[in-house]
């Protein structure tokens, strides 16, 4: 979703947020390394899939459940030669969810370790992490 859509899918997501939720992750982000797609859910309800890019020949992804540590708007990675890594939400040390300049790649294995998406699907992501807090966002990567 892109343009008008994704930011009336925003607002609306933003309209339902509900304080002293029962839920504990309103956000929750679901990964497959295998089919290279990332499943993004509010409140339970599929808002987005997205063709991801995971670590290619040599790197890995690791599998497991977690909790976003930090975030980075405007992130370069010091590791890969000042590589620009928007809107990152990093999880499990130095992995993050990240855009890409590198679209074209999108749907195959191809980074060092971390899920990249297009830089649009990025900012989405990374605002409805904002608006929802890290507290409330889980990710999970699965093979």
């Amino acid at each position: 979703m892109r343009g008008n859509w994704a930011a009336l899918a925003l607002g609306l997501m933003l309209t339902t947020f509900h304080a002293g939720s029962a839920w504990a992750e309103r956000l929750e982000v679901r990964i497959s390394i295998s089919q290279q797609k990332m499943h993004v859910y509010h409140e339970g309800r599929k808002l987005y899939e997205w063709p991801v890019s995971t670590a290619g020949r040599g790197s890995i992804t690791p599998s497991g459940t977690y909790k976003p540590e930090f975030l980075s708007k405007n992130h370069r990675s010091r590791r890969y030669n000042n590589a620009p890594m928007p809107f990152a939400i990093f999880y499990d040390g130095n992995y993050a969810i990240h855009g890409t300049t590198q679209v074209k790649k999108l749907g195959r294995p191809a980074s060092h370790g971390c899920v990249r998406l297009h830089p649009d699907n990025a900012q989405i992501l990374f605002r409805m992490v904002k608006a929802e807090g890290m507290d409330n966002m889980r990710i999970t990567i699965a093979q």
